[in-house]
């Protein structure tokens, strides 16, 4: 798992903004959108590019909505994101004549995390949602220490984001108290440096940091699968209509249903689709 984290480390590249990229031809492919189906992309990047030289593929993360505006613009020919499209950037897609296409590459849970120091073993939901709302404050009043907890959230653009405020917070606002960042490697490192930090995350982003069970299960591959653990997503791509069999954007989009694929999603921390 970490000779593939390394290995597509080097590969993210262009300026990771919606449209500041020009989506590629026949042997060039762009990829723009989600931090947490990054590492997936990039992956798929690394091996698929190994195996096929004459192709180059370059993967951005400027967020889901991001991704999803860059294939309605016409700047990706791939956009990953954490949750599904919108109707208003479906209906914005249609406007522009671009027809998206879903393809779901993986399954992920939210991983809810804190530091190792916080003795704290488990949440339910209700409390999860009452530490973003703000009710809860203190680490002791969920029999924790005596320490203002630090609540830290992805930005409002993240899919992850619209994914957590949807499966968690129940039509609630998130309190002003929380801070917000960029990443899911963000949150890791907030929480990873801050005691009493506690933020989510997708699966593949928990090293260094302490998973939380959340209504007494654990994120794993069979209750993320299962989707007995509450808070399970698909992670997609998206094309402008269906790629042509036999095509380099066909077979990366298509790379998450080969037993290849499979191992690769697995091996940089998320669910395969069996």
């Amino acid at each position: 798992m970490k000779a593939i984290k390394q290995a597509v480390a080097v590969l993210m590249s262009g300026m990771g903004v919606a449209g500041m990229c020009l989506a590629g031809g026949a042997n060039s492919i762009v990829v723009d959108g989600s931090t947490t189906v990054g590492p997936i992309a990039k992956a798929f990047a690394e091996y698929y590019m190994g195996k096929h030289p004459g192709v180059n593929i370059t993967v951005s993360e400027s967020g889901s909505g991001n991704g999803a505006k860059s294939l309605i613009n016409a700047a990706c020919d791939v956009a990953t994101m954490s949750r599904a499209m919108k109707n208003s950037e479906r209906k914005g897609a249609q406007d522009a004549g671009i027809l998206p296409i879903e393809h779901v590459v993986a399954m992920d849970g939210i991983v809810i995390i804190v530091n190792h120091a916080n003795p704290v073993s488990q949440l339910t939901l209700e409390q999860i949602r009452d530490i973003f709302v703000g009710r809860i404050t203190n680490w002791k009043q969920l029999g924790g220490p005596d320490q203002p907890v630090v609540a830290i959230s992805r930005e409002t653009n993240s899919g992850t984001y619209e994914t957590f405020e949807t499966m968690v917070m129940n039509k609630e606002k998130i309190g002003g108290q929380v801070e917000y960042v960029g990443s899911n490697g963000a949150i890791r490192q907030r929480v990873m440096s801050t005691a009493s930090a506690i933020g989510y995350v997708g699966m593949a982003f928990t090293e260094g940091v302490k998973p939380v069970p959340v209504n007494g299960v654990m994120a794993t591959q069979e209750t993320v699968l299962k989707k007995t653990y509450p808070i399970a997503r698909p992670l997609y791509m998206y094309t402008n209509g269906r790629p042509q069999e036999g095509t380099p954007l066909a077979d990366f989009v298509n790379l998450s249903r080969t037993p290849e694929g499979m191992r690769i999603v697995e091996e940089v921390g998320f669910v395969p689709m069996k």
